[in-house]
């Protein structure tokens, strides 16, 4: 009988699966449903630009993920590779802070659902959808890891057949093709009389640094192919694949559906997530089909449909990254042993349950109001999100000059990321800056809000005190450059 303390993790996940699950990893609530925030704050124009620019930081950031998860496609990735070319301290910290970003998506996830499903019943309890929601993703991912990827397949499908579609219909009524009046670019000149404000740069550079925060939710979950390289049949060559398709999404998907949605809506829209409660807030993708004529009403009730699959299987992803996260973390000892046992199956069952706990706090929502706890988790969850994405970039810098270092031919890599070093570096700078500066509005406000001060900036000095108390406790030190591991195991 096998000790589920040796099993190791099975790789069950084939080329179809991780190439779709790369492309509609990141298409989830950040699309379809915080973009109308981003709108409302910053305008179509400025919407468009943060996400155009926050795309293409991504985009260099992928291409270094890329390159170390071909060579080093291990359990853990980024946390393993931190260990390994920075120091263990920080391998420690980007772990944790990882498991706490994707365990509080997924709390955002759920509270998403139920606002979702508020377009239906305006007067339900958002908490008992979400407990509904949260016991039917724990059980996908309780089986096996093929079942999730399969899973996350359709889901995935699902996703991108419907942004496609919505990018056609959307730009037919932009044109008024569709039997509707040509909307035209109206709303990219529209002057709200009420606040002063006027598109498309609405509250100008200072708002585009706040969407930041917003884009950098949205595009989450594109990382998450380093950590199924791990499970992944022939990595050395899926795993390429998958991340080249995520320049295209983030082209296609993004762009095209921020313009679709910029155009036809008004960025004074009540309805657009703004945190105000006094207006039901609904997903942009299903306002826009609700202005369909004819149809209108069955579309966006399709659309809206859709959107809750989108929004699942977003929170099915947040249960399979933070669950084999927790457990690459116990396997090398930066967690409770516990954890990272394995069933039968494959599957770190404890993971997930502990996962699924502290991702319950989104049960709760309703005593604060759903759209403000949606904000507060998806900004919190953003934040996270930065500081895993700098660290990628630092380890990329510390792989490559440790490759080098240690007499290794360029040419001998399996996967080269493009634009190195320039990528990146430019993509560690982005990352820095928006951590800074884009919550500085909670400064702004004519009441200072320490609950929003908080929830804003949590996550940098939580990020710091796991990195400087290992450190302490450990007593750990930079890895040189000629001691850093290349090796699978």
């Amino acid at each position: 009988m096998t000790d589920d303390s040796t099993r190791k993790l099975e790789r069950n996940i084939g080329s179809r699966q991780l190439s779709m699950i790369a492309i509609g990893g990141a298409i989830g609530t950040g699309l379809f449903f915080a973009s109308g925030s981003a709108i409302s704050q910053a305008g179509p124009g400025g919407a468009l630009l943060a996400y155009a620019i926050m795309g293409l930081a991504v985009y260099f950031m992928m291409q270094s993920l890329g390159e170390m998860a071909t060579q080093l496609p291990i359990a853990g990735s980024f946390e393993a590779y931190a260990e390994r070319f920075v120091d263990s301290s920080l391998g420690f910290a980007v772990g944790w802070n990882y498991w706490l970003s994707w365990t509080i998506t997924l709390a955002a996830e759920l509270v998403a659902s139920a606002l979702i499903v508020q377009f239906w019943f305006p007067h339900s309890n958002s908490t008992l959808w979400a407990m509904g929601f949260f016991a039917f993703l724990l059980g996908l991912n309780v089986m096996s890891v093929k079942v999730y990827a399969e899973a996350e397949y359709w889901f995935s499908s699902i996703k991108v057949v419907s942004v496609i579609i919505f990018i056609v219909v959307g730009a037919l009524m932009i044109v008024g093709m569709l039997g509707n009046q040509s909307v035209g670019f109206q709303n990219w000149t529209l002057n709200d009389v009420t606040s002063g404000k006027h598109a498309p740069f609405v509250g100008g550079a200072a708002a585009v640094l706040m969407v930041f925060m917003v884009a950098g939710f949205s595009f989450q979950g594109t990382e998450g192919v380093g950590l199924a390289a791990a499970e992944t049949s022939d990595p050395a060559t899926n795993v390429p694949k998958a991340i080249k398709s995520v320049f295209w999404r983030i082209l296609l998907f993004y762009i095209g559906a921020i313009f679709v949605v910029g155009t036809l809506i008004p960025f004074t829209d009540p309805h657009l997530l703004n945190g105000d409660e006094g207006h039901v807030a609904f997903s942009p993708f299903t306002m826009v089909f609700e202005r369909i004529p004819l149809i209108g009403y069955y579309a966006s009730n399709i659309m809206n449909a859709v959107i809750l699959t989108a929004v699942l299987s977003c929170g099915n992803t947040c249960f399979y990254v933070s669950s084999r996260m927790l457990q690459a973390m116990a396997r090398s000892g930066k967690a409770p042993k516990v954890f990272g046992s394995l069933n039968s199956r494959g599957v770190p069952i404890a993971a997930l349950l502990a996962t699924g706990l502290f991702s319950a706090s989104a049960f709760f929502s309703s005593l604060v109001g759903d759209q403000k706890i949606y904000q507060l988790l998806y900004n919190a969850g953003s934040l996270s999100g930065f500081l895993v994405w700098l660290g990628i970039a630092v380890c990329h810098l510390r792989f490559r000059k440790a490759w080098v270092a240690q007499g290794r031919p360029l040419s001998d890599l399996k996967y080269r990321s493009r634009f190195y070093p320039y990528g990146p570096w430019l993509a560690l700078s982005l990352f820095v800056v928006v951590l800074l500066g884009a919550n500085s509005s909670v400064f702004q406000t004519p009441v200072f809000s320490w609950f929003d001060f908080i929830a804003s900036y949590l996550m940098v000095p939580t990020f710091i005190v796991l990195y400087l108390g290992h450190k302490w406790w450990n007593k750990t030190r930079l890895v040189k450059l000629t001691e850093c591991s290349f090796r699978l195991d």
